[in-house]
């Protein structure tokens, strides 16, 4: 199943015995996964509870009437001289999400006073106001980067608006813009989002003028050190009661200082684009099971795609990888023109297995002798771009134990359906053997103690991908062959940022690839590993910064050792060099003639 934008996953909205709460609702199932209905009956003061009965047993039948697999309503109707107070005792026993009130001719509906939904803090908040269609042909997201911007975002994404504009409003004379900065730098990553920035001394004024244009507009309540917490602001109160727009007004239910929006903003903004790009560029394995379908487009492009497997003693698996793989791909569909096996100097049978089942063999240390040999898989990976013609290349790690075809497929098929796509990585479960038994879901410890950390601290807009680590992953060679190759347990890593740094976010995708059984390594290679993909990132961020971060002394890992008379250090080298783009190579460019 294919992920989606993240949605509000509970939507509240009282409803009226009228039929005015129509917009709310329409809103809440288009935003929310649930939608709870709850139905209020409001009393006069002075008249006796009694009478809003019968008003009570209609709301009931309506309330059933509307109710469907992701509509439900509380089964007690509120009936009261303060149903706010009631309602209000309803959402702190079990908080929504968002709360959705209807504005109808000046105020919000069921006897609600704006300002006491406005001062409460149980959940967040939104006012709208419109017709009983919404069109959503135009939607405007006017914001100045205060703490309600999120909030706006999200319920505007999961309308999906035909078009999007944001409209970022300075005031004449302000020398401080530093609450949009965070948002203005992820907007500028979504290119499906149209951001348009105006100068005014009369914001209200601006607002209203630019709202006439749009079918949809969304914004923040006022914030700020004078805002009142119960007051919507001049401009949303503009809004309501004067555009011809659908209009809703927002509160997010955290009070943010507003020493904080900037920082608030910028990290609200990544979590929005991060949740889009996962949404839209998540797959799953199964969406390319149609060999068929893939072969029709890789015809229609001209494309020719190579598999390079890397390898180093892996005799026990890498026949039935190959076999497994060359069977369903090569030979009853021909969606691979070639797989090459990239082998580090194995001392075991590995190269004989696969040169015996008509794979061509290549030692990475034996090409490119006069760039000097280096060990790691990196290496082999770079240097497979030599060997390999293809227009899409492959890889896939030669010890997987459970091998199927879905492994290749599946890391080439966003790259045939989506031409924007430069590169694609495999994540999966990834069972752990613990002595005899096997725990799932374990594996991947490198990944989340160190690799997804430091993505999230220095690049949080690859903070989605699952398994930055995975050693299934496929790449167009124009973007390959322009990267920087890290030699060793770093290449993962290195590849990732440069792709995002070279493309963009759009251009990475990730492919469920279900399960994945393989051997695990021990802790102290798992150290090592750590040890080189910090050095990795750390290497990214000087050339952003360009400033050296670490030394070459940085460069050796003391390793703790226990014998008989104690413990003592032992010194070992694990040191992630780069290798330069494939591109600059002449030997490359000869081989590979444009």
């Amino acid at each position: 199943m294919r992920p989606r934008l993240r949605k509000i996953k509970t939507a509240l909205v009282p409803i009226g015995a009228g039929d005015l709460e129509q917009t709310a609702l329409t809103l809440a199932q288009a935003i929310a996964d649930e939608v709870i209905l709850v139905g209020v009956v409001p009393v006069s003061s002075g008249d006796s509870l009694s009478a809003g009965a019968q008003a009570a047993r209609q709301l009931r039948k309506r309330l059933l009437a509307l109710s469907s697999a992701t509509v439900h309503y509380k089964s007690t109707v509120i009936v009261s001289e303060t149903p706010w107070m009631d309602l209000r005792h309803l959402i702190a026993q079990d908080p929504p999400d968002l709360l959705v009130l209807e504005w109808c001719n000046g105020e919000t509906t069921c006897g609600i006073p704006l300002s006491s939904a406005l001062s409460s803090s149980l959940c967040s908040l939104a006012i709208v106001r419109g017709t009983k269609k919404v069109t959503l042909d135009r939607a405007l997201i006017a914001v100045r980067g205060g703490p309600h911007s999120e909030l706006a975002f999200r319920i505007s994404m999961g309308l999906h608006p035909q078009q999007m504009d944001v409209l970022h409003l300075s005031l004449s004379g302000a020398t401080d813009d530093a609450p949009f900065k965070g948002i203005r730098h992820i907007l500028n990553q979504m290119p499906d989002v149209n951001l348009r920035t105006l100068t005014t001394h009369d914001v209200a004024r601006s607002i209203f003028e630019e709202s006439q244009q749009y079918d949809f507009v969304i914004m923040g309540v006022t914030a700020g050190p004078s805002a009142d917490n119960s007051s919507i602001g001049p401009v949303a109160s503009r809004l309501l009661h004067d555009s011809p727009a659908t209009v809703v007004v927002v509160k997010d239910r955290r009070t943010i200082p507003e020493g904080m929006f900037d920082e608030i903003a910028g990290a609200e903004a990544i979590s929005i684009l991060v949740d889009k790009w996962f949404a839209e560029n998540t797959f799953h394995a199964d969406e390319f099971g149609d060999l068929h379908q893939l072969m029709a487009l890789k015809e229609q492009q001209g494309s020719s795609i190579s598999l390079a497997l890397p390898a180093l003693n892996e005799e026990k698996t890498v026949g039935t990888v190959i076999r497994a793989i060359k069977k369903a791909l090569m030979d009853d569909i021909p969606l691979l023109d070639e797989i090459v096996l990239i082998d580090s100097n194995s001392s075991d049978r590995t190269r004989e297995i696969a040169a015996d089942m008509g794979v061509p063999v290549y030692i990475h240390q034996e090409l490119l002798p006069e760039l000097g040999v280096r060990r790691g898989k990196g290496e082999a990976l770079w240097k497979s771009l030599l060997v390999t013609k293809g227009d899409i290349i492959a890889w896939i790690d030669t010890d997987i134990v459970n091998i199927h075809p879905h492994f290749v497929y599946g890391i080439i098929g966003p790259l045939l359906l989506e031409q924007n796509i430069q590169f694609v990585k495999g994540f999966y479960q990834r069972p752990l053997r613990v002595g005899s038994k096997m725990q799932a879901g374990g594996g991947g410890r490198v990944t989340e103690l160190t690799a997804r950390p430091l993505l999230n601290l220095f690049y949080p807009e690859l903070s989605g991908v699952v398994q930055p680590l995975s050693g299934e992953y496929a790449g167009r060679r124009k973007a390959l062959e322009q990267a920087v190759f890290f030699s060793g347990y770093g290449v993962e890593t290195g590849l990732l940022i440069d792709v995002f740094e070279r493309y963009g976010l759009r251009a990475i995708a990730q492919v469920d690839l279900l399960e994945r059984i393989h051997h695990n390594q021990e802790l102290e290679a798992l150290s090592k590993m750590s040890f080189a993909i910090i050095q990795t990132v750390l290497r990214k961020l000087e050339r952003r910064y360009e400033r050296s971060i670490i030394e070459d002394v940085n460069k050796t890992m003391k390793l703790i050792r226990h014998a008989n008379d104690g413990y003592f250090l032992e010194v070992e080298e694990v040191a992630e060099r780069e290798r330069p783009p494939m591109i600059s190579l002449s030997a490359y460019l000869e081989q590979h003639k444009k």
